[in-house]
Order: structure tokens, then sequence, then C-alpha cells
């Protein structure tokens, strides 16, 4: 197939499936609600450490809740908030095996079906996959320099965010080249390391098709334009609501409304990213399908 034809095949694929649009709709949620945890923690400790005291501890946050809620709001909120970050870290692992998972189905004319199987059974090498490039992630990256800024001191915390981010680059650079590992798991049951090395040989192998395949996905580009814009959008409309209605309610009913506001655009925003996110997934999986039907390039025999 040509890499017009994957697209095309794709994105029927996505917009048949709802099984995989549902997986994909969980990640995309759960992902945005962790980005935007990351992003209002970093929005405060950027503001005390610039123009506050200059002090801002790790827990200020919930000292504040502590302190200006009722005590049972306040384990509510701890336990809930514990629990949710627990899932988010790891539930879209269990979703990336069920959407490369259903996808294959899909695109192989088998049923969909069994979508939490293949995301249990290939969890742990997902998400061995993950943690092995766990600094190719923005959020992660600007999380880690905020630590290094906060909590080491003189010039060598400079030193440490210059080499963080060329550590940053570089592991973009082995995400590219590892982009066919989730599917090599899922689809052929092979271990993390065979994974890994499926995946370069195949992008060695077929560098001009993925290149170009790669610019005809623009629209993932997109995806993480539109993901940034609104994970920094929904914090301000959810602080804006929060400080508009203090001034007539009382704190514990202003917050209740603008977090139910901010779970709302969350929602709606993640339904949308829903169809990207699996068009993704598919895009690499059909891909991955069809390279792995040809003859390596080394095998001359």
């Amino acid at each position: 197939m040509t890499p017009r034809e994957i697209i095309a095949a794709a994105w029927a694929l996505t917009k048949k499936e709802p099984a995989v649009r549902r997986w994909a709709f969980t990640s995309s949620f759960l992902e945005t609600l962790l980005d935007l945890k990351l992003l209002i923690y970093q929005i405060y400790f950027a503001y005390e450490h610039f123009w506050g005291s200059g002090q801002a501890g790790f827990f200020d946050i919930e000292i504040l809740i502590y302190k200006s809620m009722p005590f049972s709001f306040f384990l509510s909120f701890i336990i809930f908030f514990i629990v949710l970050v627990i899932v988010e870290i790891f539930m879209p692992h269990l979703c990336t095996g069920a959407i490369i998972g259903l996808a294959a189905k899909s695109y192989r004319k088998e049923e969909v079906r069994g979508g939490l199987v293949l995301g249990l059974y290939n969890f742990f090498a997902i998400f061995a996959i993950h943690e092995f490039l766990v600094l190719a992630s923005f959020p992660t990256a600007i999380t880690v320099s905020s630590l290094i800024l906060r909590y080491v001191d003189g010039d060598i915390k400079w030193w440490a965010i210059g080499i963080l981010w060329i550590i940053f680059i570089m592991s973009n650079v082995l995400r590219f080249m590892f982009s066919f590992a989730n599917q090599a798991v899922v689809l052929q049951r092979v271990s993390v390391f065979d994974a890994l090395g499926k995946s370069f040989k195949i992008i060695v192998s077929h560098i001009g098709h993925i290149m170009f395949l790669m610019l005809l996905l623009i629209v993932i580009t997109l995806r993480v334009i539109l993901n940034a814009a609104v994970v920094i959008v929904i914090p301000a409309i959810v602080i804006a609501v929060a400080f508009v209605l203090a001034y007539f309610l009382s704190p514990v009913i202003s917050y209740t409304i603008a977090g139910i506001v901010g779970f709302a655009l969350t929602i709606v925003s993640s339904y949308f990213f829903a169809y990207l996110h699996a068009f993704k997934h598919t895009v690499w999986t059909i891909t991955y399908l069809e390279l792995s039907q040809k003859k390596d390039v080394d095998v001359i025999l």
C-alpha cells in the first residue's frame, strides 16, 4: 500500500470502529487530565518562584485546600486525587494495547472484540517501552526542569536543565526510531528489546516510505498543537471561573463549580482528540502490518 492508501484506510477504520474510538477517548481523557495537573502545579510554582515568595512547596496546594475547606472535603479530595493519578499514569498504556489490537483485527476483517484482554496482556511491555522513553514527553521535561530549578542551587542547575533538554531531544529521536515497538509487542508478542530492535530495523529499512507517511500525518502535529492549547486554556478558564465566583459564593461552592466546568471542557476536548488518537495508532498499525510482509533489506537469499 502507498502512504496515501494507508492514511485513507486508517481514517475509514477509525470512523467505522466505535470500540477503537472508545479506548482512544479513555486514553486521551486521562492523558489530558494528567497534563492539566502538571501544568496547574507548574503555573503555581512559576508564579511563586518569580513573583511570589520564591519558596513554593511541593504540597502548598494541598495545604491550602486543607486550611480553607472542611476536613471531610479535604480527605475525599486527597483520596480521589491519588487514585485518579494512578489511573492516569497506568490506564493509557492498557488503552494503547487495546487500540492496536482492535485496529489490527478490524483491518484483517476479524471480529473486533477482546480489547480489555489485549490491553492487559500487553500492558507491562508497553509500559516498559514508555518508561524507557519517559523523557521524550514535553510535560515530563517541563516538570523535571521545574524540580531542578527549585531544588538545585548554584549555576549547576542551568547545566542540569541544559543536559535534560538535550536528553529530551535525543529521546524524541529514539521515540521515532521505536515507533513500531508497541505494534511489534501487541501483534507479534515479542519481548520489549526484540520489539525495539524490530522497530529500528523497519524504520531504517523503509525510511523513505516512513518519512513520506509522516509528511501526510501533519494532522498529528496539529493534534499536539491543539492539545497544548487546550491544556493551557482549560486551567485559565477554571481559575477565572473560581476567581469570579469567589466574590459571590463560598469557596467550596466556587471551587466545585469551577471544577465541574473544567471537567466538562476536558471531556469535550477529549472526544475530539479521541479520533486523532485512534487515527494515529491505526496508521502505524496498518503500516506495520504492511511493511512486516516485505522481505528485510538485509536478507539476500
